[in-house]
């Protein structure tokens, strides 16, 4: 024991900085997607694969694909600023986070509102395949859904106040909304219909947001950060840029699960079921092996940067990178093997038969091929977004959009829900070698301070 700890002070720091952060964010998914696996074992013995769970699966990835794109996308440019803050005086950080708060309570309010006007355009565009039950269903849902949109960029301003302090613990209260619905569900087993899943994430993610805001306030000694709404920050004008760039190849990207929604629609009856049981095991396995050292690469990473080491930055990602790669491939062949024993064990009771777990098995299998890909991208993701290269990554992330749609229309008629998993592993291949390329060029290609113009 004492040898190894030697070794590992022997790390350079900044690598153990990763380390450490990476194995929290491990210990807290790892309970987090225990959570989800329990209420996802629930949703499968109550509903199985049917009406209800098509319905709430098209519904949620429909309302939060548009929230979930703009958190990610302020995750990666908000996040070096917020680092950046932490160096300036106290009252310039509580001006700007303040005006934050400010706009995304606007942001949220409209969003809302939004998808609640749009719905029925949505569903008559991409839910055509969906039988008129699924479809009534679907509105049922939206009344829990369309405030939940809001709530997710709420949340998603606070999370990011957590990570730009090296503090991780929002991922364990992204289980919060998962343990809702588990309860709501076990409680309510004699309620018809979509009533419990709909009052089960409502209600989790409004504890999860008012949660995240308390915890937000107290990694920034104590300070809430009373909205106001002004840009007059100086920090306004480069995050709007960078912003801009980046929605554009995000708002690309988050296409994709829309897009798969619509595929697996047109496939038949409880595609889209088979599909989201797919996906939320292969979530499991994404989220615990490289979500971790993704989300605790990137305030390191930018701090790195900001004290002008931006060689030691490219050196440390393309590390982790490759490490990366070597770990999700070990995972294809073990996830390939087990993926059988795995579904059964979760999911095979109550309305979910073995004919189902063969169904989802499948699936998963493809969908695993795109593990060695997406670890491998996500620290390097990192990496581009703390030497503010948005531009870049915006292309990259339309180039991989098109090579999915294109693959869909392809693979998805003749392999059916499987070749929708198996378009998504090339994409994230395609994904990983422009990644490998542009961070291979040499650091002095980097601007001074390690720092790149917005959308350089």
């Amino acid at each position: 024991m004492k040898a190894l700890r030697a070794r590992f002070n022997a790390i350079n720091p900044d690598h153990q900085r990763i380390f450490r952060g990476a194995a929290r964010v491990a210990l807290f998914l790892v309970l987090g997607k225990a959570a989800g696996a329990i209420k996802e074992m629930a949703v499968a013995y109550r509903y199985g694969v049917s009406d209800a769970v098509d319905a709430y699966q098209f519904t949620l990835t429909m309302a939060s694909w548009m929230p979930v794109t703009i958190v990610g996308v302020l995750s990666v440019v908000l996040i070096p600023v917020l680092v950046r803050l932490r160096r300036a005086d106290d009252a310039e950080r509580v001006h700007f986070v303040r005006e934050l708060q400010g706009i995304m309570a606007i942001a949220a309010l409209g969003l809302g509102l939004l998808i609640w006007w749009a719905w029925p355009f949505v569903v008559d565009l991409l839910g055509g395949g969906l039988s008129a039950t699924v479809q009534g269903m679907t509105d049922q849902l939206l009344w829990a859904f369309a405030p939940v949109a809001g709530l997710m960029l709420i949340a998603g301003i606070s999370s990011a106040r957590l990570r730009a302090h090296e503090r991780h613990v929002n991922t364990l209260l992204d289980s919060v909304p998962a343990v809702s619905v588990l309860i709501f569900v076990m409680l309510a087993t004699t309620t018809p219909g979509v009533g419990p899943l709909a009052w089960g994430t409502l209600v989790g993610y409004a504890v999860q947001t008012v949660w995240l805001a308390w915890l937000a306030a107290r990694a920034d000694r104590g300070f809430w950060g009373a909205p106001v709404v002004a840009f007059r920050s100086p920090h306004w004008p480069m995050l709007v840029r960078a912003a801009g760039v980046m929605l554009i190849g995000q708002f690309a990207m988050s296409f994709v699960g829309p897009l798969d929604q619509y595929a697996a629609a047109n496939l038949g009856s409880n595609a889209n079921a088979t599909l989201g049981y797919a996906a939320r095991l292969l979530s499991l396995l994404l989220g615990i092996g490289a979500v971790s050292v993704g989300r605790a690469a990137l305030p390191v990473l930018a701090d790195v940067q900001a004290r002008g080491d931006g060689a030691q930055a490219r050196v440390m990602a393309l590390k982790w990178s490759v490490a990366m790669v070597g770990a999700g491939a070990v995972v294809v062949v073990i996830g390939w093997l087990l993926a059988p024993w795995g579904v059964r064990i979760l999911f095979e009771r109550g309305a979910f038969t073995a004919e189902d777990t063969i169904a989802v098995a499948g699936v998963l299998r493809w969908g695993l091929l795109q593990l060695p890909f997406y670890f491998g991208v996500l620290i390097l993701v990192q990496l581009l977004a703390s030497q503010n290269r948005y531009r870049i990554m915006a292309a990259i992330a339309v180039a991989n959009f098109l090579l999915k749609a294109v693959l869909n229309m392809v693979l998805a008629p003749r392999m059916g829900t499987a070749g929708i998993m198996l378009a998504t592993s090339f994409m994230y291949a395609l994904s990983y070698v422009c990644y490998v390329v542009v961070a291979l060029k040499p650091a002095a290609l980097v601007a001074a301070n390690g720092q790149s113009k917005p959308g350089a």
